[in-house]
């Protein structure tokens, strides 16, 4: 045993046998694409807006199956554009990548236009998985009834789109 370390050179007893280390990617990274990653770690457009204003409609929804829940709030101004979007949402990060994603996507759109997104467009655009298309789901869910929220507190009537004010008062 001895004979062993002692016929070795000097050098090679001071230098340890050489390993192969190989570099493991973060779970995240070899599972989700960078933009999901990127709406989880830096959220856009987090929080609330207050609830009881009349130019605010919220949407709140959830999904049994995984316990994802999600709020979404929409400001629209007076011209029936939306100008303040927010959200909160406990899920997992596709969850949130998809409602930071819906935020960023509707602002500015009018309501019509809004409700016309498709979880498709949402799942599409982050390349979510399809265990993880009912993500994309709740976000579709969540701006049509924010909207839905909005117009019945404007006094519009949902299936004709039209402003209450204005219709026949009735007899």
């Amino acid at each position: 045993m001895f004979r062993a370390a002692i016929s070795r050179p000097l050098f090679a007893a001071a230098r340890p046998t050489a390993r192969r280390v190989f570099a493991r990617p973060p779970v995240t990274a070899c599972y989700y694409h960078e933009k999901v990653i990127s709406h989880y770690e830096k959220p856009r457009n987090v929080g609330s807006l207050p609830k009881n204003d009349t130019d605010v409609g919220t949407g709140l929804v959830g999904a049994p199956a995984c316990g994802d829940v999600m709020k979404l709030q929409i400001r629209v101004d007076d011209n029936g554009i939306i100008s303040d979007v927010k959200f909160k949402t406990f899920g997992c990060g596709s969850a949130i990548a998809s409602s930071s994603y819906m935020t960023e996507r509707v602002k500015g759109l009018s309501l019509d236009d809004a409700g016309k997104i498709k979880n498709t467009e949402i799942a599409k655009e982050l390349c979510l998985p399809p265990v993880k298309l009912h993500c994309s789901m709740l976000a579709e869910d969540a701006i049509r009834s924010a909207i839905r929220d909005y117009r019945s507190k404007r006094f519009i009537d949902v299936a004709a789109g039209k402003d209450a004010s204005s219709l026949p008062a009735s007899a």
